[in-house]
């Protein structure tokens, strides 16, 4: 798997910072910008996320390049809605040679390994043969799931906390949970009080909000101690 933060808005934390602080000043955005120094800009969004007043982290987009992942990871991702997706066609790019992803439970398995590569293998000669009797097109309806893809995904800030909330959630399948810390890591490195308070639940709070769905870890999580992060109050 391949994550690289590939555009996102120039001083992220400023602009949220300035377009939150605009609700309550007679300056105009640009004037309350060049007159906030870093450390008001910190302090403010930790106020800000902190009594849960979100709405202008959505002026502050990141584009992320991803490749080496599955279409199944690919169907989940698209799930989340406010954000925007450019995606490799199997409609016109040829894929004769597919490149897979294998889960780590399989790849554990030798015998379950020797099937699934099996199948795999009787899959891209089918596609090979489909493809020279129909068009690409329908061809691509006989490949699976595990079918390498590369996309290009925009979040806004607000959406990408949404996201790392589910996804790095340890009852979120191993590989969109591995591309959403992944993710979070990249954005950490430009935009960190943002994304302090980024994860599930049990990480940020302490507490588990997944009732009967819970992974049954949340107390040991607890036990180890919420993570530090400054003057944020959490509300527990």
């Amino acid at each position: 798997m391949k994550v690289e933060l590939i555009a996102y808005t120039p001083e992220p934390e400023a602009v949220v910072a300035a377009a939150a602080r605009l609700c309550y000043s007679d300056l105009g955005a640009s004037e309350i910008r060049e007159n906030l120094s870093p450390e008001e800009v910190r302090s403010f969004l930790e106020k800000l996320i902190s009594i849960g007043h979100l709405s202008p982290l959505e002026h502050a987009s990141f584009t992320f390049a991803i490749e080496g992942v599955s279409r199944a990871l690919s169907h989940q991702l698209v799930r989340h809605r406010i954000a925007s997706y450019s995606q490799k066609s199997q409609r016109y790019v040829d894929e004769e040679n597919f490149e897979y992803i294998t889960p780590p439970s399989i790849a554990a398995d030798p015998d379950a390994l020797e099937l699934y590569r099996t199948k795999l293998e009787e899959i891209r000669a089918a596609y090979r043969q489909l493809a020279r009797i129909v068009p690409r097109e329908d061809a691509r309806y006989i490949l699976p799931n595990a079918t390498e893809t590369k996309l290009v995904c925009t979040f806004n800030a607000r959406s990408l906390l949404n996201f790392f909330r589910l996804r790095c959630c340890r009852r979120a399948q191993w590989e969109i949970r591995e591309l959403a810390h992944r993710m979070r890591q990249e954005v950490r490195q430009v935009a960190p009080t943002l994304f302090a308070l980024a994860g599930p639940s049990c990480e940020t709070e302490g507490i588990c909000w997944e009732g009967k769905m819970t992974c049954g870890l949340a107390r040991e999580v607890r036990r180890r101690g919420v993570p530090d992060h400054g003057r944020y109050n959490l509300g527990t």
